[in-house]
């Protein structure tokens, strides 16, 4: 009915307007156009079949998908409150563009948000407050077999190839890290020359697709990674396992952006659609990963190496923890990504519904290295939505040693959240590759405001860590840190979480991480079989150590197998659960290297191996001990 109302309607308006513009004076032809280019519209929208509103409302339904699309901006604009937009609320953004433009980001008439409010975290300060440092803190990224070790920032640039962003953007960040002596990581779309432009220390990163040392077939070249190694501005080298926003699901880029520029880059075909595997083809096994760290730290003259990864199950963590200590070889450094991390193009599941949030991560990647006695050794470093000095002191106390990131750096050279990454049309020339666009960005002016925000923040981590007492990261202690449970009650860190003592699980751990240890396997990333690798009468690894073979056992099945103490091969492992030859206390056969069906963690490699507790009113009870609330946490 509507529909022919607004078709009569029209009609009736361009056959009256042509009529007085004939009769009458020539002015009327303007309404006439305009009367006729509405009527082809709706007749267009009437007789068309891939859109009910408008073949239903011709012309006015073109009006709802004008409101769609400037959605988001009224959102943003008139809308959302300062602290509830998302990804980044009004807030964050504002304190990223103040300080890039050299102001601290000072706000009047206190916070906006509910300090009684379950979640909300606040940090213990000190009635005895040290002096704010005049110095930046650092980082050695090195463990005891690099031979170049590079002392990073508390705050550095995250992964971003050329390709997915601009290279006027890649130039501004990398003059700001070059002004403020930070590191850039290049990302896996290769080491470019807008990476090397101004002599910014760099963390050379590269995926699956191994772009910029690949050869002919996509496979990992080693002279050519030698080569580029070697430049004397790439400080260290970061291997991408896995990404926050889409871990486990590779990547793509586009055909249409992949420019003579970007084809160089990567070693691909120009306007040939490139595509990072899943996985890599250069390791297959965590062994093979550790291997191939310490081929690489050779190839590139002892610099610092190591992964990234979004934390997913327990077991493979723990097999590459064991693959270390096998190996006699360590990373020198592991980069924690969050699943709420960002990306230029992901599916909404995996962005949503895929990955282990970055402070689930980054305790449970710490709590393995503590757990088996690694940690000393090796640096770690997380990224995911860090934009503040807060947020740099609040991942330290859960035990990160550095910090990486991307979207704040982004902002700090224009980016206003416009979430039109993946469409080539970013609107400020940041993630897009048409120079029509990318051109406003003055690499001068966006370079020193890269500089500036970095300074800023970290001089404000800075202030945070004196005013707690602490002259130093490394004092700060995790009751520093306290989450409000109730509207009434607060914990600290020390106690929500379980965290384990150094070289742990050696000694046996009851419950979960001392299930995962004994079924975690050096030689494959899911679960093997329990008590594979039971390390006997032994510490965990030593800068000169390697696990000598008699202390190495496989119980495998063999009946009759002792351990050189005499002891039954059917005994307990050191993490408690039998080896091959007896049997597990509900009856199932040992050695199986399968749960029993039905019980808790049967999946192999499930991260959670006990059944999770029944929800409690008012959250939880701070009270209540955090080893048997979150067995599977950290």
């Amino acid at each position: 009915m509507v529909r022919h109302l607004i078709l009569a309607g029209l009609t009736v308006a361009t056959l009256s307007t042509v009529l007085a513009a004939v009769l009458g004076p020539w002015g009327w032809w303007f309404p006439a156009i305009a009367f006729l280019l509405l009527l082809l519209v709706a007749v267009r929208d009437a007789t068309q079949r891939k859109h009910s509103v408008l073949r239903n409302f011709p012309v006015l339904g073109h009006m709802r998908f004008f409101l769609e699309k400037i959605r988001p901006e009224i959102q943003q604009y008139f809308i959302e409150r300062n602290y509830d937009g998302k990804p980044f609320d009004r807030d964050q953004r504002s304190l990223v563009y103040s300080r890039a433009k050299g102001f601290k980001g000072d706000k009047a008439f206190g916070t906006e948000l509910n300090v009684n409010e379950p979640g909300y975290e606040y940090f213990v300060q000190s009635v005895a407050p040290k002096p704010a440092p005049e110095d930046e803190h650092r980082v050695r990224l090195g463990g005891p077999d690099c031979l170049q070790p590079y002392d990073a920032s508390l705050l550095n640039i995250s992964a971003m190839s050329f390709g997915s962003l601009s290279k006027n953007a890649v130039l501004a960040m990398n003059k700001g890290a070059a002004l403020g002596g930070f590191a850039q990581e290049t990302g896996e779309g290769g080491l470019t020359e807008y990476h090397l432009a101004h002599g910014a220390d760099l963390i050379w990163e590269f995926g699956s697709g191994y772009f910029g040392t690949r050869d002919e077939h996509g496979n990992f070249d080693p002279e050519v990674f030698r080569e580029k190694s070697r430049l004397p501005q790439v400080k260290a080298i970061n291997i991408k396992l896995s990404q926050g926003a889409k871990p486990g699901l590779g990547g793509v880029l586009p055909g249409s952006k992949v420019t003579a520029e970007i084809a160089a880059a990567r070693g691909v075909p120009e306007g040939q659609t490139c595509i990072s595997p899943a996985s890599h083809s250069a390791f297959t096994t965590p062994r093979e990963l550790i291997r191939f760290v310490a081929r690489l730290r050779e190839l590139s003259g002892g610099k610092p190496i190591g992964f990234k990864l979004c934390v997913g199950s327990r077991v493979e963590i723990l097999a590459i923890c064991k693959a270390m200590i096998e190996e006699g070889v360590s990373p020198d450094f592991i980069i924690v990504d969050g699943g709420e991390g960002g990306t230029g193009a992901a599916p909404l599941e995996y962005q949503d519904h895929v990955g282990t949030p970055l402070v689930e991560g980054l305790i449970l990647m710490h709590n393995a290295l503590v757990g088996s006695g690694l940690r000393e050794r090796i640096k770690l470093g997380c990224a995911g939505k860090i934009t503040s000095g807060h947020d740099i002191v609040r991942h330290i106390i859960q035990g990160a040693d550095f910090c990486m990131s991307a979207r704040a750096m982004m902002m700090a050279v224009g980016c206003i959240q416009a979430q039109a990454c993946h469409t080539n049309k970013c609107p400020v020339g940041v993630t897009t590759q048409d120079p029509r666009l990318y051109r406003a960005l003055d690499v001068t002016d966006k370079g020193e405001r890269v500089e500036r925000y970095h300074r800023l923040t970290v001089a404000e981590a800075g202030q945070m860590i004196s005013t707690m007492g602490c002259e130093h990261p490394e004092e700060l202690t995790r009751e520093m840190l306290r989450r409000k449970v109730t509207a009434t009650q607060s914990t600290s860190y020390e106690t929500l979480y379980q965290w384990l003592r150094p070289g742990e699980l050696f000694e046996g751990v009851e419950g979960g991480w001392g299930e995962d240890w004994d079924y975690a396997d050096p030689d494959r990333f899911s679960a093997g079989h329990p008590g594979k690798y039971v390390f006997h009468d032994r510490g965990p690894l030593t800068p000169a150590g390697v696990i000598p073979e008699a202390d190495r056992r496989y119980a495998g099945g063999a009946a009759g197998v002792r351990f050189p103490d005499g002891r039954p091969a059917a005994a307990s492992s050191p993490s408690g659960a039998p080896v091959a030859g007896g049997s597990r206390e509900n009856g199932s056969p040992a050695g199986t290297g399968k749960r029993p069906e039905g019980e808790p963690g049967t999946t192999a490699g499930a991260q959670h191996t006990t059944r999770d507790p029944v929800p409690e009113p008012d959250n939880v009870d701070p009270r209540d001990d955090s080893r048997s609330r979150n067995p599977g946490m950290a």
